[in-house]
């Protein structure tokens, strides 16, 4: 399985729409090659370079069997189920680093479940508990932001 997005490329630089300095919508997501007997997709996007640790950006679950793509904005518009980001907000948070730049992690997981059985603002931790024994396979997209040190004194 592969994931890949039109708003940036794999290792590069994540647009500013896409993040706490611009409209903080996510980007649009496009995986190909999931295995025929996927029956739902989870997402989830993190920032291992965060201060305090792994910061969750986003959680996004029992998205159907038959999607290859979440569209740019995809929030909890009918697509999937949104869970709890490490904000402590439910839905999408984009990249907005302190200081430097960090790298994002997006995970799409194909599982062979309809449904996880969880509910609106599960966090990751339930998420990927609720996964274990149903992923048929996992695709990653990097993608790296830096604040503009003008952004980062206003925040």
């Amino acid at each position: 399985m592969r994931l890949s997005s039109p708003a940036f490329p794999h290792g590069g630089h994540i647009p500013e729409q896409y993040t706490c300095d611009g409209e903080n919508l996510p980007p649009h997501l496009v995986w190909t090659s999931a295995p025929a007997e996927a029956r739902s997709f989870a997402i989830i996007m993190d920032d291992s370079d965060a201060p305090g640790g792994t910061f969750t950006h986003w959680v996004l679950f029992d998205i159907p069997g038959d999607r290859t793509d979440l569209p740019s904005g995809a929030r909890s518009d009918g697509v999937g189920v949104s869970g709890r980001n490490s904000r402590g907000s439910i839905g999408y948070t984009g990249p907005c680093p302190p200081s430097g730049t960090h790298r994002y992690v997006f995970r799409v997981y194909a599982l062979d479940v309809e449904t996880l059985g969880l509910t609106a603002g599960a966090p990751r931790e339930a998420v990927e508990e609720a996964m274990v024994g149903h992923t048929l396979a996992t695709a990653v997209l990097t993608g790296r932001y830096r604040r503009a040190a003008r952004r980062r004194a206003h925040r």
